[in-house]
């Protein structure tokens, strides 16, 4: 049980990315916005992801009644912005989560996840909302391609899975 509780609060303690609001404007005359937000991955340097997604408004929420609620959507695109270090990332299909934000009071946030797209040497970046909405989650997608982009892998380049 104690081994439980420390492998839980080493977790806890797993440095995650931080985004950085770059830009936010009002899209209609209630004041809702679009806020866009940059993203570096914390394992993979050189990658810069940019989030866009909707801010309800005062004006809307009060005259809706709706007050806890957020529209689901988020779009994602990242590139390489500089040389790329790939430090101890997942391998595994279903990747690892590089960011997440609380986006209301409850049950709601935006998450990004990378995954190792190893027969195309590529890194497939997922934005998606944790909160499942008519039967259907929101999701965004978006690649960084490592051909010719001459990474660092910082434990040695993944060999390509053969189909033997």
């Amino acid at each position: 049980m104690r081994m439980l509780v420390a492998a839980l609060l080493a977790l806890a303690f797993v440095p995650a990315a931080a985004a950085e609001e770059i830009g936010s404007f009002t899209n209609d005359w209630t004041g809702n916005g679009i806020v866009v937000e940059a993203v570096t991955d914390p394992e993979v340097k050189g990658v810069t992801c940019h989030i866009a997604y909707f801010d309800r408004s005062l004006i809307d929420r009060l005259s809706k009644g709706n007050w806890f609620e957020d529209p689901s959507n988020a779009s994602i695109s990242c590139r390489q912005t500089g040389a790329i270090v790939i430090g101890d990332i997942d391998l595994r299909p279903k990747g690892e989560e590089v960011f997440s934000e609380r986006r209301s009071l409850v049950f709601k946030s935006i998450a990004v996840r990378r995954i190792y797209d190893r027969k195309n040497d590529a890194l497939v970046y997922v934005a998606y909302s944790r909160q499942v909405t008519d039967a259907s989650a929101k999701m965004s997608i978006s690649t960084v391609v490592l051909f010719d982009a001459d990474p660092v892998w910082e434990k040695g380049k993944p060999v390509a899975e053969t189909t033997d």
